[in-house]
């Protein structure tokens, strides 16, 4: 039975791979920081193979414990603070979890696993986001770096110390250079979420209006549970690389907001919408779009759910989702 190590084991990507692995037989064990984290019984009751380990990111002593007590042979490294928005306020933070986190658990496995022969596999989550003010379109694994917030520049840090360390040492590295993806399992605070959540309130009355930021910024939108599976099959090939996974289309916050309302039944969503200022970011990232011809020719990857049944999937999740809590709070 292969062991795997999921560190950011409570977000979206997190919960799908931990699903994902344990039906394919692995043995998993997601990574948290203290036992009183409030998402911890929530994750283990969605699978309750999962077996919870207590490590930080800033710590490196931790992750050097946790490795030799788990001893995996796979290591998703997908824990970071991943909303844009907050790594501007949180600059600081963001680096030393999102950047500085990636060399901590990298330099964990090369000590752990050993100089030769590194039995571990090594999975590094970056992110579209590195691309910020694109130099071409669309993007790849050779279009240059541009980011465009602290969240990218970590990002960006950590991409290139997983391919320093895959190259220095000889690890089984690979990064998956993820586009925007989303689901029923998505945070709250990101704006897909933030727009079907707050739909869904609407068409139950509990809300009249929503507030966002840029609606043109355009982005290549897929689902959790697609990507997750890419993350996999890196980790299966005879050579580590580098993946850009997307869906190869993109299209912007208005048109998400065209396909959400139209679930609902709603003609229009403009007399229920309003910009404000506050959710406009310092430096914008105005459009990212995937190629992503490389992880299909090698890892045989494909993503299965449309953009339209990404956008229906979180409506009604959230919908029936809402409804319960209101009948709860009546």
């Amino acid at each position: 039975m292969k062991r795997a190590l999921i560190t950011g084991i409570t977000g979206q990507d997190g919960r799908y791979l931990s699903e994902s692995l344990a039906a394919k037989g692995y043995q998993v064990f997601g990574m948290i920081r203290g036992q009183a984290n409030p998402k911890a019984r929530m994750v283990q009751d969605e699978n309750p193979r999962l077996e919870l380990v207590d490590g930080d990111l800033r710590d490196m002593a931790s992750l050097i414990a946790v490795l030799e007590q788990v001893q995996p042979d796979e290591v998703y490294n997908l824990g970071a603070i991943s909303f844009v928005q907050l790594s501007f306020r949180q600059p600081e933070l963001t680096a030393e979890i999102t950047g500085l986190g990636v060399l901590r658990m990298l330099d964990a496995v090369r000590i752990v696993g050993g100089m030769e022969n590194n039995p571990m596999r090594f999975y590094q989550a970056s992110s579209s986001e590195m691309f910020g003010k694109v130099r071409e379109v669309p993007q790849s694994e050779t279009t240059p770096f541009h980011p465009r917030s602290p969240y990218g520049v970590a990002k960006m840090f950590g991409h290139n110390i997983t391919v320093n360390y895959r190259e220095a040492y000889g690890i089984h590295a690979s990064s998956g250079i993820l586009f925007n993806h989303e689901s029923e399992r998505r945070g709250h605070e990101f704006v897909t979420r933030k727009i079907t959540s707050s739909l869904a309130r609407i068409k139950l009355g509990l809300q009249d209006t929503i507030s966002l930021g840029n609606l043109e910024s355009q982005r290549d939108w897929g689902h959790a549970a697609d990507y997750v599976e890419a993350m996999w099959a890196m980790l299966q090939q005879d050579e580590p690389d580098d993946y850009v996974v997307a869906t190869g289309e993109t299209h912007s916050i208005r048109e998400f907001l065209d396909v959400a309302f139209r679930c609902a039944g709603y003609d229009s969503w403009e007399p229920y919408v309003s910009h404000d200022v506050r959710f406009d970011r310092p430096a914008e990232v105005d459009l990212l779009i995937g190629d992503p011809s490389k992880a299909k020719a090698k890892l045989g990857w494909e993503p299965k759910v449309s953009f339209e049944e990404l956008v229906r999937r979180m409506y009604e999740s959230d919908l029936i989702e809402e409804d319960k809590a209101a009948r709860g709070m009546r």
